[in-house]
């Protein structure tokens, strides 16, 4: 099963930071099993919320060179307040570096009051499926177009034209 944990991207300034937004709604299957008394965004998934939103940000450096970007390495992960259905995730991933096939990004998500939920160093790595597996390398384009289309779902041209990028 495939989470998409960005609902929106809010802002983007490229080289250097993405904000997006991912609001918790009570029709998520793995809240009936995350708590089912007190239903909450799993710490993993805030997690990969905030990979995910640095991602996008790594594929618009790289002009959509690679059709995937893993978690290489997460340090310093703070969990600080609940997500829960009915609230809103503002995810903030600011660019520290990238260099070759590694992004390195600071990252903090907070609640629509403010509060910090979780935050964290991210270094995320970049590859494409010929790396991997270089029989199965047709499938780097149909992820790229896969993912370019799902930018355009999520807003990404839209906050690029915000910010002044054609």
């Amino acid at each position: 099963m495939k989470f998409y944990l960005v609902d929106r991207i809010e802002r983007i300034e490229p080289g250097r930071r993405i904000v997006a937004i991912k609001s918790l709604s009570l029709a998520e299957e793995y809240l009936a099993d995350h708590f089912p008394a007190f239903p909450v965004l799993p710490g993993v998934l805030m997690l990969e919320a905030l990979v995910q939103t640095a991602a996008w940000l790594v594929r618009l450096q790289q002009d959509w060179s690679h059709s995937l970007i893993v978690l290489q390495a997460a340090r310093n992960i703070r969990y600080a307040n609940f997500v829960a259905p009915g609230h809103t995730l503002r995810m903030d991933a600011e660019l520290v570096s990238l260099e070759g096939q590694l992004a390195k990004f600071k990252a903090l998500g907070t609640l629509e009051d403010g509060r910090e939920a979780v935050s964290g160093r991210l270094e995320l790595k970049c590859l494409n499926v010929a790396d991997v597996c270089p029989p199965a390398a047709a499938a780097d384009p149909a992820i790229l177009a896969s993912l370019r289309q799902q930018f355009k779902l999520i807003g990404g041209p839209e906050a690029l034209a915000a910010a002044g990028v054609k």
